[in-house]
């Protein structure tokens, strides 16, 4: 009995010995990251002075205070400024940007970025690649271009991007033969730092239309119609037969930004032997174009067996091509089936 109870108090000690080892570890950590914390902070304030000098007076009239230069000596206070340098570029543009970078190079803070590259952590590497692209380190490029296969996709988008922000058009070469998807955030990052396209660059558009990743047949669709190549409109119009339905949505679109005397035809021309999303973006460009020749064309829509989406789009279509008068005899027409009424009142409570 009394070694049960010996036991049993051993235990019971040995617990309590736990929780108070687990409650020093818990103050200990805490204590740690508010020290972590206040340091941060002690250390934004300095550096945000810094870079507020240098904008409003010019980093030749002001010199670094005593307490930057002894923090400056510590790597993590390097890579706060560092962040802190690259989040204020994107606030600011014309002198303050160029004062900016010109601090970055004055502390010679693109070792620092270069040294992630060498790190395993993924968005380590990102994050020097981002900050390299952010303070226009284009002598960099080769160590980035390194990452245009890493298996991340933080990783390889972010040297994707840097490779189209300092080369432009010329940085898109990986399209050759790239076999990852580019997602539409990044697609959309891309076109935004694309703001020419080189003559005579038809042949290589062409080759990335015929590409087997679609993610690149139809980012390629998207300057095609940013930049108003009309000389592919035909090269495109071949695409109306591409496996992909998403492919041929974003070429129906592209084909009415490229528009001609000939695009509502050729699109109603193929539109039975698409799929159903993509007679519904057929019947969207119709009724966008406000070709009112289409209107024969349109009534057979909405008479026809086709489901009730189509039904739907070909009423408004109608109704945007000034046909009310129709639909209105639809709804009076006795013949007129539930569904047809429903949907010919729907498209003109719809618009009136």
């Amino acid at each position: 009995m009394l070694d049960s109870v010996h036991f049993l108090f051993l235990v019971f000690v040995g617990m309590l010995s736990l929780v108070f080892v687990l409650i020093i570890v818990v103050i200990i950590y805490s204590f740690q990251q508010y020290r972590i914390a206040v340091r941060a902070a002690a250390w934004s304030e300095i550096i945000n002075k810094t870079i507020t000098k240098v904008i409003v007076y010019g980093d030749d009239e002001v010199s670094p205070d005593q307490d930057f230069i002894m923090a400056n000596k510590n790597p993590a206070f390097r890579n706060l400024f560092l962040q802190k340098l690259v989040d204020s570029e994107k606030k600011f543009s014309g002198v303050a940007k160029n004062k900016i970078k010109a601090l970055f190079e004055e502390f010679n803070l693109k070792n620092d970025a270069l040294k992630k590259l060498k790190q395993k952590e993924y968005h380590l590497i990102a994050g020097g690649i981002q900050e390299l692209t952010a303070m226009n380190a284009e002598d960099s490029l080769p160590e980035i271009s390194k990452f245009l296969t890493h298996p991340s996709p933080q990783v390889y988008q972010e040297a994707q991007y840097a490779l189209v922000k300092f080369k432009g058009f010329e940085g898109l070469h990986y399209l050759d033969t790239i076999p990852t998807v580019i997602s539409e955030w990044q697609q959309l990052r891309l076109l935004r730092s694309i703001t020419q396209i080189p003559e005579n660059s038809e042949d290589l558009m062409k080759g990335w239309l015929e590409s087997t990743n679609n993610s690149v047949v139809i980012f390629t669709l998207k300057i095609l119609r940013k930049f108003q190549v009309l000389s592919m409109y035909s090269v495109v119009t071949e695409l109306l037969n591409h496996p992909s339905t998403e492919v041929r949505l974003q070429t129906v679109q592209t084909l009415l930004s490229l528009e001609n005397s000939s695009t509502i035809n050729d699109l109603i021309e193929v539109y039975y032997d698409q799929p159903f999303e993509v007679q519904l973006e057929i019947l969207k460009s119709i009724k966008s174009s406000g070709d009112k020749n289409c209107t024969d064309f349109l009534k057979k829509q909405l008479l026809s067996d086709a489901e009730s989406g189509i039904k739907v789009s070909a009423a408004e279509a109608l109704f945007s091509l000034g046909q009310q008068e129709y639909l209105k005899q639809i709804i009076q027409d006795e013949s007129s089936s539930e569904e047809l009424i429903k949907i010919s009142k729907y498209a003109l409570q719809e618009k009136v």
